[in-house]
């Protein structure tokens, strides 16, 4: 449709949209869209074949602008450059480490590699979920492209926040459904075999604190005798054990680390990884051999707060395992002099045979053996704080107080966390079978008693 001519003699508003036929031969259009970063007007300018193309180009821009979803001026930026801006100067400074490991994890390993050379304004929905079935298809678990989803949504999430882009693609589109895993948390019986199996093992408390208050891993291992409340027999949870890992502090980590390199596969019979997977060579650019360099900071056994203000809290403990911990530091007592000018100080409730704090590995390696001794069946360390968890609902504990007391800052956490123990469904089909069966028992017995004799 053919645009209307403007009178003779008048011309068009400051800012309005123009649209003009070249000396080249093509139609333009230029639209104002707000201002540049410079104070000057942010003038965007279209080229068409036609006068109906560079109106409908024009319109596309008007709206955009009218809506308030308008994608900032100058060349857009790659995925690739647009993530690793991201990751490293927006997300790292800002989350929690295990956390900025998972987001460097999704970016560097399959976001850049596979969809990296994508300019953000370009990419499209379509984009990802071809990258998650990809996944999928190598091998991979859908909670890990779940993962890949997440990361995307924020990182361009952030970017439709700053203006480069006018809609966030890895919102649209559709992760992999994820199968929730059913945990079934112990039962009376297998908490009992626990308990006693891991009070003949040393450091064996370590494990009941688990079982009875549902403290996580690193809470537990991170626990100091100062957190401990002698008067009120109570436990203070603040901080928590974490491994991370070690960053380079030279000019060229690859370089560094190169006789660590792995350069050929693990043979068949590799009894070297027995305990968890092989893992694969490293890459031509391979730089993750931190821990030996010269120059190393960042790594090791850090002492960390706790995921939460909520995490943040003090637990009354029972009698008995006041005692089995006082009793443990009796042992530790020993240990310590036994092992003289060897032992390293810290205060570390639970220790090393030379006072070091637990090692995250070697822990879970003791709940495995645990397991095994106690005739208990395979399942997670953390599942310990689900079953925990459940005890409490067993007990009948308000959720506030069971919020409090499991270091939750919302009541959608008691939901994922505590479950219906089989013990749990046999009361309950004891009590229906009591419920609705005891009338007809009633009745029954009073039919007997009016029956007459010789009836």
């Amino acid at each position: 449709m053919p645009r209307k001519q403007r009178p003779e003699g008048t011309r068009a508003p400051n800012g309005a949209s123009s649209i003009y036929l070249g000396k080249d031969g093509k139609w333009h259009g230029r639209v104002t869209m707000g201002i540049r970063d410079d104070g000057k007007p942010d003038r965007r300018h279209v080229e068409r074949k036609t006068e109906a193309e560079v109106i409908e180009a024009v319109r596309t821009l008007e709206k955009q602008r009218d809506s308030g979803k308008v994608k900032k001026a100058g060349r857009s930026w790659t995925v690739e450059k647009w993530l690793a801006h991201w990751l490293n100067n927006i997300a790292l400074p800002s989350v929690r480490y295990k956390a900025g490991n998972a987001y460097r994890t999704a970016v560097n390993k399959h976001l850049i590699p596979n969809l990296g050379a994508h300019r953000v304004d370009k990419i499209e929905p379509e984009h990802f979920e071809k990258l998650y079935v990809k996944m999928l298809k190598s091998g991979l678990k859908a909670a890990t492209a779940h993962q890949v989803h997440r990361t995307a949504r924020t990182a361009f999430g952030e970017a439709l926040r700053r203006g480069h882009i006018v809609r966030n693609p890895a919102e649209l589109a559709k992760p992999p459904r994820v199968e929730e895993k059913e945990i079934e948390p112990f039962e009376a019986n297998e908490i009992g075999r626990l308990l006693v199996t891991a009070l003949a093992r040393r450091n064996g408390v370590r494990f009941v604190l688990a079982l009875a208050l549902g403290t996580r891993q690193g809470e537990t291992i991170g626990l100091k005798w100062s957190r401990l409340d002698r008067e009120h027999q109570a436990l203070r949870i603040a901080k928590q054990l974490q491994r991370q890992t070690w960053q380079h502090g030279c000019d060229n980590p690859h370089k560094c680390g190169a006789k660590y390199h792995k350069v050929r596969s693990c043979p068949e019979d590799c009894k070297r990884h027995h305990r968890r997977p092989c893992p694969p060579p490293c890459s031509l650019d391979c730089v993750s051999h931190a821990r030996w360099c010269p120059q190393r900071h960042g790594g090791g056994l850090v002492e960390v707060d706790v995921k939460s203000s909520a995490g943040r809290r003090g637990i009354v403990l029972p009698n008995r395992l006041y005692e089995l911990l006082t009793t443990h530091e009796d042992q530790q007592a020993k240990e310590r002099e036994h092992a003289g000018s060897e032992w390293h100080g810290g205060e570390w409730m639970f220790t090393q045979p030379n006072g070091k704090p637990l090692d995250p590995r070697r822990d879970l390696d003791e709940w495995k053996a645990l397991l095994e001794e106690a005739g208990v069946r395979e399942a997670r360390l953390h599942d310990a704080r689900h079953t925990a968890a459940t005890v409490l609902l067993v007990l009948g504990v308000p959720e506030r107080a069971v919020m409090e007391f499991m270091g939750w800052s919302n009541s959608t956490m008691a939901k994922r966390y505590q479950h219906m123990t089989g013990g749990l469904r046999r009361d309950i089909a004891d009590q229906l079978n009591e419920f609705l069966w005891k009338p007809e028992r009633k009745a029954k017995g009073k039919r007997r008693k009016g029956r007459k004799k010789g009836d």
